[in-house]
């Protein structure tokens, strides 16, 4: 039986991780199994710089975590070597960087589940968030899509007015 100190530890860092969970709009749990120190440290460094806490948790203190929580139906994925990234701001970041990550790193280090707004995610919903464009790409594609109607609209327009102007000058 564990002593009374290590017994609150334990409680005190599932409490932790439960918060951050909870105070996340998303997060990953990966299988990191196989990587090299200095590929986990460029990895680690990457997700830092992207605002995404990054972090290897043991199994049975992910699953108390996630105990009674939408969060629940991660359970099952969490088997073997367990590191979890949980994102405060975008929620797109530690999708998109992992995924690129596991490709990379082929087969040695894979996604399992996550979660996005509190609803558990499949590998394959993880890896479809991870193909879409980051915000500013959005904005950018948003903006050309604007400007693309505003222009076709403009041309349209002058095209009236030079009709316009030749009705008038016969």
């Amino acid at each position: 039986m564990p002593s009374e100190k290590i017994l609150s530890e334990k409680q005190a860092y599932v409490a932790d991780l439960r918060e951050k969970l909870q105070g996340s709009v998303a997060g990953v749990v990966v299988d990191y199994m196989g990587i090299t120190v200095a590929d986990d440290t460029k990895l680690r460094k990457e997700l830092r710089e992207a605002g995404v806490d990054y972090a290897v948790v043991k199994n049975t203190m992910m699953r108390l975590a996630v105990k009674d929580s939408t969060l629940e139906g991660m359970s099952d994925a969490l088997k073997g070597a367990t590191a979890v990234a949980i994102s405060k701001e975008d929620p797109i970041a530690a999708a998109r960087i992992l995924h690129k990550f596991a490709e990379a790193s082929k087969g040695k280090f894979s996604l399992k589940t996550g979660y996005m707004e509190g609803r558990v995610l499949s590998t394959d919903e993880l890896t479809a968030i991870a193909k879409l464009p980051d915000y500013k790409g959005m904005l950018s594609m948003f903006a050309g899509a604007l400007t693309g109607t505003l222009s076709g609209l403009a041309v349209a327009m002058q095209a009236y007015v030079d009709k316009q102007g030749e009705g008038s000058a016969a």
